[in-house]
């Protein structure tokens, strides 16, 4: 596969698609981590203690310094920390904004078709993934540019109040033999491609083995 036969247009911002390993299958350690970051900020902010803790090897200091982070990266972030990712490709595993800020049963979904698709000799990588609504405003400039009008942009992409990426609900895949293998296997997980003009874009829109509904004209309505 090659990197022409990516799907995005340019107004995704993705940039030429490489080859990346596939990502491996693990369970997802949200629930805790959640405790332990939401313990760590009321010691944080109610007790002042943090600076005294043992930075050595110590989980709910990690966790407390990774939201953190997340706390500073605003909506208005643009470029990675806004979810652009380097390339156009990544995997499930890395450690950047568009990975880390998707939702966590979307990305246990993805894993799960990824680990199964390599089976099949198919592998898959990220596109795109969370993006922060100034990102997502400025995808839709672009296109404006690009395509001339707010309403031909609009096919492409949506708006930062509409769109399932920013609320990290929303994963692009590829090459385009890895989307089209997700959109032949992908309702068995739950993940259904939702534009018919958008063969990259999936969403977690009904249980596993279920039925997805019927595609949308674009990403317009």
């Amino acid at each position: 596969m090659t990197r022409q036969e990516l799907a995005h247009p340019p107004a995704y911002g993705n940039g030429p698609a490489r080859h990346v390993p596939r990502p491996a299958r693990r369970r997802s350690g949200r629930p805790v981590a959640f405790l332990l970051v939401a313990a760590a900020v009321v010691l944080v902010a109610v007790f002042g203690v943090y600076p005294l803790l043992d930075r050595t090897d110590q989980p709910v200091v990690q966790a407390v310094d990774r939201a953190l982070d997340a706390a500073r990266s605003s909506d208005a972030a643009t470029g990675v920390a806004g979810g652009d990712i380097p390339d156009g490709a990544a995997t499930l595993d890395d450690d950047l904004p568009a990975i880390t800020g998707l939702d966590a049963a979307l990305t246990d979904a993805v894993r799960a078709a990824a680990d199964d698709a390599a089976a099949d000799g198919i592998d898959f990588w990220v596109t795109s993934g969370w993006r922060s609504p100034a990102y997502q405003q400025r995808l839709l400039d672009d296109a404006v540019r690009t395509y001339g009008s707010l309403d031909a942009a609009r096919e492409r992409v949506s708006t930062p109040e509409l769109s399932e990426h920013v609320h990290g609900k929303a994963i692009d895949i590829g090459p385009t033999e890895g989307a089209y293998w997700l959109i032949q296997h992908g309702p068995e997980y739950g993940l259904c491609q939702v534009y018919s003009n958008e063969i990259w874009h999936f969403e977690l829109l009904t249980q596993p083995g279920g039925t997805c509904p019927a595609l949308l004209e674009n990403a317009g309505g």
